[in-house]
């Protein structure tokens, strides 16, 4: 009886880092929002386990505007209020 008590908290050892790991990589609920300010416009960038997913954009003094992905490639943007229209996503310089 004694060996199998010690068997069960070996075994109980052995697992608690492996459920500590397993709740760190848990999805979560609510996204994670970045505010930062470029110029005259306020920014918040929307994330889901790391994923941006989607850019609020308020110009002073203009009403806000999204930036959406427009399929799943990481520089693809789209504006939610008019999708048709075009946002450049220019390489201009590189360094390897």
């Amino acid at each position: 009886m004694c060996t199998l008590n010690r068997l069960l908290l070996a075994g109980l050892f052995a697992l608690t880092p492996l459920a500590v790991m397993a709740a760190d990589d848990a999805p979560t609920p609510e996204p994670e929002v970045t505010i930062r300010t470029e110029g005259d416009k306020v920014i918040q960038e929307y994330r889901q386990n790391g994923f941006l997913y989607a850019i609020k954009v308020t110009p002073k003094g203009a009403p806000p505007y999204f930036l959406v992905r427009a399929d799943g490639t990481d520089a693809n943007f789209i504006r939610s209020d008019q999708p048709d229209m075009l946002i450049p996503s220019w390489k201009i310089f590189e360094w390897k």
